[in-house]
């Protein structure tokens, strides 16, 4: 920059302003030059706007007006081609055809596109052939090889160049790594590495229960790898079978039926195993399924007996005799061995112990009495174990049916009780019988009815068999008096038909009443009608009414006042006072105080010693016969002192008399004992004859101890 005012004397002065200045650009403010000050980047900013001006030194002033400068940085190739990922990732199936589509790699450069051709790139492959390919001009990736197979190999590793300048010497490039893997296709078949697998399974396997693994290698994955495993042909395909693990795509050979080894002992499979999904483009490759053989031995085991059938069914009339065989059960020891088998009853099965079972042959027998109609079936269960091993047993139900025998006669099916009226016709019906009967009956029960043989004659009433299991009471005469019969019991005999013929003799109680016109029934109390003037039945039943009430209020009095008899002197143990007791019944015994003094018991030494009995005058005055004394009891004192103590000082005691009970008796009785029985371990010379003076009471008393006496005597 240079201003036509300039003399060169250096008054003037040059500025710069705007984009950069003083950073990217100086300008020499005495010569006005402008340079910049470090290398320009056209991809930062392609274009700078700058104003200069000069201006007085001394003044400051502009000589001239500013100036404005447009710098355009010119491009040149600087920047090498940059790819929009450092590493791409693809995939591709295997087996596919040349030119199949991988995967486009993109790569862009920060050059003027406009300018030249720094910025046209073009791309190719480093690394990577003869498998993959790739366009020049779109970066895609294809395959190049044919038949590409994952399990030779899976994964490949392919480098792009990307180059500027079109590709000319001199350009700038850059590289991109793309990983590339074979997708599995189903193009490899099942096959098993071993011709032939031998398993052993014991006899007792249960169905269901795996006996061995196989498996068949397929080099594909997934989905591609799942197989399916079944038995095409063999002697033991209904006796085996197998199912695939789908974790392991193992096929695992399990038990479909129960095995004998007494029966079989070698079982020949063959087993296929082939893919579940098929690609129908590579079938040409051959059959996607293998087979192998597989040999199956069946190992013995001790068995437990089995039964001839597994469950029995028995028929037993019921009046069969006790012992009798009702039936016989067969169970045998399957083994090679051929054990001996012992039977026996469960007894929780028969808890009444109806049946038996011969232990031997099997023969079950009756040890009761059977009743059809008590129960109809009885359900046992017998139990068959081997002789020298009894934990090798087996069971087996068997139902018994009781049948039935013609053992129980008919009745009646309700209790009948009717009535006849006394003004009652002749041959009028009064009641319609029916029977029952407990016993079955194929065809049907047929019942007869007739009148017993001893009422036949002079029976007021007769029977009529109707043949329909039901009969008639018919009058025989005309009227019946109540007051001169006021009550017939009439016989009836039932016969069934069955065999053997059973019959029983029922009683039908006929009353006489009074009816009316129409036959309705009135009454059939006698006694009311013998005083036809008498009380009216209202009044009859008023006055037992009356009767009853009464009856009841001394049965009440009576209970309450031998209730109150028997009332406790104390009635709680809370609340013990001073009472007067007054005791008025005579008797003898413990709580007759007025007979005697209790007293003596508690105290021996304060016996008076002409002290007679209160309650009777004696006939002759007598001298009691004295107890010898005792000493005081002192362990009874000292116990009931030291209580009493403890109750005067209990805080918690109810401030009135209290009544403690103890039952304690202390070293002895001072009564000593009161039994006859140590009387008769006494050297006999006890005198008894005082008992003669205590009154006719002890009369016989006196006669048993007096008869004694004279009996030693003699």
């Amino acid at each position: 920059m240079h201003s036509d005012q300039d003399r060169g004397d250096g008054s003037l002065k040059y500025i710069l302003s705007g984009d950069g200045a003083g950073d990217l650009f100086i300008i020499n403010e005495n010569t006005g030059d402008i340079q910049a000050t470090k290398r320009l980047d056209r991809e930062e900013k392609p274009v700078y706007i700058l104003r200069a001006q000069a201006i007085n030194r001394r003044t400051g002033r502009p000589v001239e007006p500013e100036s404005e400068f447009i710098i355009k940085i010119h491009d040149i190739n600087d920047n090498e081609p940059m790819f929009t990922k450092d590493v791409y990732n693809a995939s591709v199936p295997e087996m596919s055809d040349v030119g199949t589509f991988v995967v486009q790699v993109t790569a862009t450069d920060a050059d003027d596109p406009t300018y030249g051709n720094s910025a046209k790139v073009v791309y190719s492959i480093l690394q990577g052939q003869p498998y993959f390919s790739v366009e020049s001009e779109s970066g895609i990736i294809k395959t190049a090889l044919l038949n590409m197979d994952r399990e030779n190999r899976e994964q490949y590793q392919v480098v792009i160049q990307a180059k500027d300048m079109g590709g000319q010497m001199g350009g700038l490039s850059g590289t991109t790594t793309v990983n590339i893997t074979l997708t599995d296709v189903n193009d490899n078949p099942p096959r098993f590495p071993q011709s032939t697998y031998q398993f052993k399974t014991p006899e007792s396997a249960p169905p269901e229960s795996p006996i061995g693994r196989i498996k068949a290698n397929d080099a594909d994955v997934r989905e591609n790898a799942e197989i399916e495993y079944s038995i095409t042909e063999g002697d033991g395909s209904d006796m085996f079978g197998v199912i695939t693990d789908k974790d392991t795509q193992e096929g695992i050979i399990t038990v479909k039926k129960a095995l004998d080894f007494e029966k079989k002992k070698l079982y020949t499979l063959k087993v296929e195993a082939s893919n579940t999904h098929v690609d129908p483009r590579f079938l040409y490759l051959g059959p996607f399924k293998d087979s192998t053989t597989v040999r199956i031995l069946v190992e013995d085991v001790d068995e437990p007996p089995v039964f001839s059938r597994p469950a029995y069914i028995l028929e037993v009339k019921e009046d069969v005799p006790i012992n009798s065989i009702i039936g016989t059960v067969t169970a045998q020891d399957p083994d090679v061995a051929k054990n001996p088998v012992k039977y026996s009853v469960d007894r929780h099965t028969d808890m009444d112990r109806v049946f038996n079972i011969n232990s031997g042959n099997g023969s079950i027998f009756t040890s009761k009495p059977l009743d059809r109609e008590t129960l109809l079936w009885h359900n046992i269960t017998v139990i068959a174990a081997e002789i020298n091993n009894p934990k090798q047993s087996s069971r087996a139900p068997v139902f018994i049916k009781v049948l039935d025998v013609n053992d129980n006669a008919p009745e009646f099916a309700m209790f009948y009780e009717t009535f006849v009226c006394e003004n009652a016709k002749a041959e009028q019906l009064i009641q319609t019988l029916s029977a029952v009967d407990k016993d079955d009956s194929f065809s049907g029960h047929q019942f007869s009815f007739s009148l017993a043989p001893e009422a036949t004659s002079g029976s007021n009433f007769t029977i009529q068999d109707n043949r329909d299991n039901t009969a008639g009471i018919f009058t025989r005469r005309t009227r019946y008096n109540r007051h001169e019969m006021s009550t017939y019991l009439l016989p009836v005999v039932i016969l069934d038909s069955d065999y053997p013929v059973q019959s029983s003799t029922e009683t039908v109680t006929i009353r006489v009443c009074a009816c009316d016109h129409r036959g309705k029934m009135q009454s059939c109390n006698a006694e009311a009608l013998i005083h036809p003037t008498g009380l009216s039945t209202g009044a009859l039943i008023a006055i037992l009414l009356c009767i009853i009430i009464l009856l009841v209020t001394v049965v009440l009095f009576a209970a309450l006042k031998r209730q109150r008899k028997k009332e406790p002197l104390i009635i709680s143990k809370e609340d013990i006072r001073d009472n007067i007791v007054s005791y008025n019944d005579e008797g003898g015994g413990e709580e007759d105080t007025q007979a005697f003094d209790i007293g003596t018991l508690r105290n021996p030494e304060a016996i008076e010693d002409n002290k007679l009995r209160r309650d009777i005058v004696p006939e002759a005055l007598f001298m009691p016969r004295r107890t010898p004394a005792v000493r005081d009891n002192t362990d009874v004192r000292d116990f009931i002192n030291q209580r009493l103590k403890e109750n005067d000082t209990d805080p918690t005691a109810p401030p009135y008399d209290s009544l403690a009970t103890y039952a304690y008796e202390g070293n002895g009785s001072v009564a000593e004992s009161l039994s006859s029985l140590e009387s008769v371990t006494t050297d006999g010379d006890q005198d008894y004859d005082y008992l003669s003076d205590w009154g006719p009471r002890f009369k016989k008393l006196a006669d048993m101890y007096g008869s004694v006496d004279s009996d030693k005597d003699s």
